[in-house]
């Protein structure tokens, strides 16, 4: 018997997902908690298997709830359920230790056969996150790729003023680490935010730093 917590501060919600376990026979739903204080207080009364996590909740969230229950001696695997799918919420709910994303939306068959995979200690997404996970990932990539294309158009003295913006160096710092005057460091930045097509130094700095530059090098010479 698979022993399940319903975590949200909906009492409808718990009804629903209270009736649609009730059609599996290995399913036991032994508690529902409204917020992520009362999760954990739940967790520690009844040992349930698998959490069944909201996110959004007033007082302690589902975000601060699912560490604090995963820090707990044989812990049960939480899985988010919620009806909130952008990448912050993703990230941040399986970073925090989620086993996985489901929405609300899932349908109730499709539900049940979910917790049943968790509870055996694998990972389960929702058809909708998994898409979203893998188009961010794609898209990274693309952004990195055409970073290093960018950064590939740059003279060594240019990727080491580049690499001073991604510090946040004034004008002034980056032409005492480099050597050169203020007044040619003002001109390099300018034909940098021109070959990389950055509107201002914060863009190029950002650039730098998701290409990871090292920092910069201390040379001689114009």
């Amino acid at each position: 018997m698979i022993r399940v917590t319903v975590v949200d501060d909906d009492p409808m919600v718990c009804a629903h997902l209270r009736a649609v376990f009730g059609f599996a026979d290995d399913i036991d739903v032994v508690d529902e908690a409204y917020d992520g204080a009362a999760a954990l207080e739940s967790v520690l009364r009844h040992r349930p298997d698998v959490v069944l996590m909201d996110l959004r909740m007033p007082g302690v969230d589902g975000i601060a709830a699912i560490p604090r229950i995963r820090a707990l001696d044989r812990p049960p695997v939480v899985v988010a359920l919620t009806t909130f799918d952008t990448e912050g919420h993703i990230v941040h709910a399986l970073h925090a230790g989620a086993s996985g994303f489901l929405l609300k939306t899932t349908p109730p068959r499709d539900l049940i056969t979910l917790v049943r995979v968790a509870a055996g200690g694998h990972t389960v997404l929702s058809p909708t996150v998994s898409r979203r996970l893998v188009a961010t990932a794609a898209d990274r990539h693309l952004a990195h790729d055409e970073t290093l294309t960018l950064l590939g158009r740059l003279t060594r003295r240019e990727a080491d003023i580049l690499a001073c913006l991604g510090d946040g160096l004034s004008n002034a710092a980056i032409a005492a680490r480099v050597h050169l005057s203020e007044g040619t460091v003002k001109n390099h930045v300018s034909q940098l935010l021109a070959k990389l097509h950055c509107r201002n130094r914060t863009q190029a700095g950002l650039l730098a730093q998701r290409a990871g530059l090292p920092p910069a090098t201390s040379r001689g010479g114009g």
